[in-house]
């Protein structure tokens, strides 16, 4: 391969360079993203993110797949019961890039333990995409204080029309409960807007969200299969464009 780049010589990469040129692809190989949470919405994200060619992500979920799983996450499969996401994601991107390097970690993230497991991990980008309220908020504050760009995924539940689906400031959201609790939340931590969100435009369908007592859940949302995939991709597009400077105000 004399006389080629190492970006030339990959032939996977060929139809990226051709949208954005060698010098986007020589920044995103030395880019670092963390995708946090790698369910319906983050698995997707973390694909769409390693298929670009970003040169190291750190990718956690405490989680293992469970059948409920099936009808909208990318990991879940019957041959993949039980397993935990992250080692499944980590498995499933190196098949994709075997050059990436990437930080796998399968512990629950909360507030007290935010900045051991991310502090030093020099992340240029976070995807959140977490489903319970408190991990989240502890995931935003540490990355507004520390300003690492963030991109927070809202909630894909209850929903049908992936065309209503935005990325706009948290302070833009609406119709969507998630984004509501989390304004109010975060308003008490000072933080009232400077990151975006994905959500969706469309009001939900209170029907299809009931009241549950689990752990750290206090309602089961319906969902289909497509719409957490959008989100997700949004989600990856918003962390791309932003380290290639080529993101929408």
């Amino acid at each position: 391969m004399e006389g080629k780049t190492e970006f030339e010589a990959a032939a996977w990469q060929e139809r990226s360079e051709l949208l954005l040129g060698k010098e986007s692809l020589e920044r995103l190989k030395k880019t670092s993203i963390a995708v946090i949470g790698l369910g319906g919405v983050g698995a997707y994200a973390a694909e769409m993110i390693a298929r670009a060619g970003v040169g190291r992500m750190v990718i956690l979920d405490s989680d293992v797949i469970n059948e409920s799983n099936i009808n909208r996450q990318l990991l879940a499969l019957n041959s993949t019961m039980g397993r935990s996401k992250a080692t499944i994601m980590r498995d499933r991107l190196l098949d994709i890039n075997p050059q990436l390097k990437i930080f796998t970690i399968d512990t629950y993230l909360t507030e007290e333990n935010v900045e051991e497991l991310l502090g030093n991990q020099n992340v240029d980008f976070i995807i959140d995409a977490i489903d319970t309220l408190s991990p989240k908020i502890a995931l935003i504050k540490f990355a507004v204080n520390a300003k690492i760009p963030l991109v927070s995924s809202m909630g894909a539940g209850a929903k049908t029309d992936a065309t209503q689906i935005k990325i706009k400031d948290i302070s833009k959201s609406f119709n969507c409960p998630l984004a509501y609790v989390l304004r109010k939340k975060l308003r008490k931590e000072g933080i009232s807007k400077g990151f975006k969100v994905v959500f969706s435009e469309e009001l939900p369908n209170n029907e299809a969200i009931i009241p549950v007592e689990e752990q750290n859940k206090k309602s089961r949302v319906g969902t289909i299969s497509y719409l957490p995939a959008v989100f997700g991709c949004i989600a990856a597009q918003a962390a791309i464009t932003s380290i290639l400077g080529i993101d929408r105000p």
